[in-house]
């Protein structure tokens, strides 16, 4: 079996990348300082995983705003708007502008739209799409970061936003034309990139299609066949991995098993039910990565639980066809539970139940161990104190209140419905008008228009009230 993480946090364990650019932003450091910090984050968590012994570290996942800003930067997919922005400005900047917007100079532009990264509460910034649109190989991250891990003794495997997922993100922004018509105009530029990375030693390859594990239309799915039949034709020897996650492939079950590529990574946290649909149709020339750890949340994996699907995988294609991973990226954990020693805040109870980013990689490694046929002791006494540990979160005060369980044990249906019918409980006009006029919630919800940085100034300056 191999192990690998589909993508590490990239804010660092002591959040040095958001210092880092905050500092950048209102000019206390200099780009260089800036991209100095960028690069030994991505060496730092390289050498993290390598040294837990990670089979396949990613290279890619960094960003210094968002990995689908990064697609259209490297892909030429520019909006006119900020062509301005693109002659006066480095690359760094003009990625900040079309992140960020830009008013200063005698400039007014805005920024992309943001939006929420599936169900999670990461955003991302929308691809713009028009008819007849042109795609270069504009940025050169992918290949530069995969070329920095080769400097220090790492090969690493690069993450790539998949094709199709990249354009179904995206926006047509103009009318008569349907965004999946580009497919083949952004294909070559993909290309480029691949032989790019072969050339330079390039062994996997990770391409992230979370859409296979959402409802997509006959065109959809016949561009994907067509896409990842002609990679694999121009790279007959590069290991493919194709990553899903967030949810069950269900109605693309069969077209995401004929893919020609090497590796299908499933996420078994949110949808173990699929392992056993898969196995049933899987091709023999198919990998399976089986995301076995949670990697959106911040408990410790039931390593039980783990290996009964490790096994029932492995007992169906044989331990060499599989890879362990978590489920998605780690971008949606903490980075470092060694670094919580507050016991005020964290109690030691608590803390024993958890595991962030790093303990993830881990439990990873660990998992690897406990599959193979005859596991050391070492590690059988990992597996003791991980049941302990989860036995101990199923039974403990902290999170069992036997008050509120007997009181839950004794409500009846009557209990539980509604004493007032939802027109009278429904928000009136009123309600709304009384509300605070700027939601605090994450940057980006909101719409950042020019009109509305208008709005919030005068609000700070008592120049409108809640209710204007």
């Amino acid at each position: 079996m191999q192990t690998h993480i589909l993508g590490y946090p990239r804010i660092g364990s002591n959040r040095e990348l958001k210092k880092a650019c905050e500092q950048y932003w209102s000019g206390k450091i200099t780009l260089d300082e800036l991209l100095d910090v960028g690069k030994n984050t991505r060496q730092n968590n390289w050498k993290l995983q390598q040294e837990a012994g990670i089979d396949l570290i990613p290279c890619n996942d960094f960003s210094f705003y968002d990995q689908v800003l990064d697609m259209t930067l490297t892909l030429g997919a520019i909006p006119e708007r900020y062509e301005e922005i693109a002659l006066k400005k480095s690359e760094t900047d003009l990625y900040f502008v079309m992140a960020r917007g830009f008013q200063k100079e005698g400039l007014d532009i805005t920024a992309m739209e943001m939006t929420k990264w599936f169900d999670t509460n990461y955003h991302f910034i929308v691809p713009e799409f028009h008819k007849n649109q042109e795609f270069k190989l504009f940025s050169r991250k992918i290949i530069n970061e995969f070329l920095d891990a080769k400097q220090v003794g790492i090969n690493v495997k690069p993450v790539i936003i998949g094709l199709l997922t990249y354009i179904l993100l995206g926006k047509e922004k103009e009318e008569g034309f349907n965004k999946l018509e580009l497919a083949q105009k952004i294909l070559p530029v993909y290309i480029q990139i691949l032989k790019e990375l072969e050339t330079h030693g390039a062994e996997y390859i990770q391409f992230d299609e979370p859409f296979l594990a959402l409802d997509l239309d006959e065109k959809s799915k016949e561009t994907y066949s067509l896409i990842y039949t002609e990679i694999r034709k121009q790279f007959p020897h590069l290991k493919i991995i194709v990553a899903t996650y967030f949810e069950c492939l269900r109605d693309n079950l069969s077209l995401a098993v004929s893919l020609p590529v090497n590796v299908l990574h499933l996420d078994l946290v949110r949808c173990p039910e699929q392992l056993e649909e898969v196995l049933k149709v899987i091709p023999e020339t198919l990998h399976l990565s089986l995301g076995v750890i949670d990697g959106r949340n911040i408990w410790k994996n039931d390593f039980e639980k783990s290996l009964r699907l490790i096994r029932q995988a492995a007992g169906k294609i044989g331990s060499e066809r599989i890879l362990i991973a978590p489920s998605c990226s780690l971008l949606h954990s903490p980075s470092d539970l060694d670094l919580e020693n507050n016991e005020s805040v964290l109690s030691s109870e608590i803390k024993q139940w958890m595991a962030f980013a790093k303990q993830k990689v881990s439990e990873t490694v660990t998992l690897k161990k406990l599959a193979a046929e005859n596991p050391d002791y070492s590690t059988l006494l990992l597996l003791a104190e991980n049941k302990k540990a989860i036995e101990s979160r199923k039974t403990s005060p902290l999170i069992h209140n036997s008050e509120v369980k007997d009181r839950v044990d004794v409500i009846t249906e009557e209990d539980a419905k509604r004493n007032k019918p939802f027109s009278i409980r429904k928000v009136s006009q009123q309600d709304i008008l009384n509300l605070p006029l700027f939601p605090t919630t994450t940057i980006g919800s909101f719409p950042q228009t020019k009109e509305v940085r208008n709005w919030r100034a005068k609000f700070k300056k008592g120049e409108l009230n809640a209710k204007q």
